[in-house]
């Protein structure tokens, strides 16, 4: 994430105390708006909070995205755990499962499942992999909780970059206010000579 901004070193030389969240820079709030455009054109300046803007938004759609990605992982992830539970505590009453499961888009089979000592799990990328019930029972619990971390890493990334893009709008609007009066107050005072 980091990588999109480091073209903005201007704007991070206004910036007196550079800080980042996740690698992303937070933005600079211009507190004195006339003393940071002192010798500086507002179209410029402009162009580089528009750049540092859309570099925001880049990382607000990745991490979208990424959300959407674990939004779905989480609830397979805790599907699996749970019937691997239930095939553990079968296993220890000694008892069979008996089950459906899909042989094609409408159809679908009855089975019964002997208690068992292992199970396959997918792994991603057509890797599936057998393991012992108790380390898959593991294995799961850690993906469950893992992916629960990474969810609520990623909304403080986007409140964070929330944020900083209403900060870049603020300054925007105060770097463009500023122009417009300065501009104003230059032909005020040509057309008064």
């Amino acid at each position: 994430l980091s990588a999109h901004f480091t073209a903005c070193t201007s704007i991070s030389a206004a910036m007196t105390d550079v800080t980042t969240h996740s690698g992303i820079p937070k933005a600079p709030f211009l507190d004195d708006i006339s003393g940071y455009m002192k010798d500086k054109e507002a179209e410029a300046i402009l162009r580089q909070f528009d750049e540092q803007l859309a570099k925001y938004k880049q990382v607000e759609n990745s991490l979208m995205g990424r959300k959407q990605s674990l939004k779905g992982k989480a609830p397979e992830i805790q599907r699996t755990l749970e019937s691997v539970q239930l095939l553990q505590k079968k296993r220890a009453a000694k008892e069979s499962v008996q089950t459906r499961f899909l042989l094609a888009d409408t159809l679908y089979a009855t089975a019964e499942v002997e208690p068992v000592e292992s199970v396959n799990l997918w792994l991603g990328a057509n890797v599936m992999l057998e393991y012992p019930i108790d380390e898959a029972e593991q294995l799961l619990s850690t993906n469950l909780e893992q992916a629960s971390a990474n969810q609520k890493k990623i909304d403080e990334d986007m409140a964070f970059v929330r944020d900083q893009i209403t900060t870049m709008e603020v300054n925007m609007a105060r770097v463009y206010n500023y122009d417009v009066v300065k501009k104003r107050s230059e032909k005020e005072s040509e057309e008064g000579k």
